[in-house]
């Protein structure tokens, strides 16, 4: 069987909690990048983390999902953009596209004035098979609690599918 082909424009579920959002996948973006609210950093046990609030519309069910998060920072960027230079902070986060569970780094900021919540960089797009340009919504999220989790492989190697993991 071939790799599986993604249009630019899919649904995808954030996991554990299953909401479904649009995500656009594009090429021009190295790192995916997440609607996040009251964005902040924190210390706990020694270590740096992000405090954020998701505040997202379930395509799926019309309602309105919020939830704050912590997770640990896997590293901060500097983005350059129409808008100038912004720094944002990075997070490793579980997204569902079609049958497979990816855990990709994540750029937080504020998309709400942006048409989709999550956008889909080159860094998770070259994890998932091809890209076809010119069609959208190919593949639906379908993944439960038993879909292995692609867990994220900083050297770009080959990733492993994940164990039982607690949130």
């Amino acid at each position: 069987m071939g790799e599986e082909v993604f249009g630019w424009v899919e649904k995808a579920t954030l996991e554990p909690w299953g909401v479904e959002v649009k995500a656009k996948l594009d090429s021009g973006a190295l790192t995916s990048s997440l609607d996040a609210r009251d964005i902040e950093r924190f210390e706990k046990e020694g270590e740096e983390w992000v405090r954020f609030r998701l505040e997202l519309v379930d395509e799926a069910s019309g309602e309105t999902f919020s939830e704050t998060l912590e997770r640990p920072l896997y590293r901060d960027i500097r983005v350059r953009g129409a808008g100038g230079r912004d720094e944002r902070l990075v997070v490793l986060m579980k997204i569902c596209l079609g049958r497979a569970v990816y855990e990709e780094q994540v750029g937080l900021r504020n998309r709400e004035e942006m048409h989709y919540p999550l956008l889909l960089g080159r860094r998770t797009i070259g994890h998932l098979g091809l890209l076809d340009v010119t069609r959208t919504f190919l593949n639906a999220p379908e993944c439960d609690e038993d879909t292995e989790v692609k867990r994220y492989d900083s050297n770009g190697e080959e990733r492993e599918g994940g164990g039982d993991e607690t949130e």
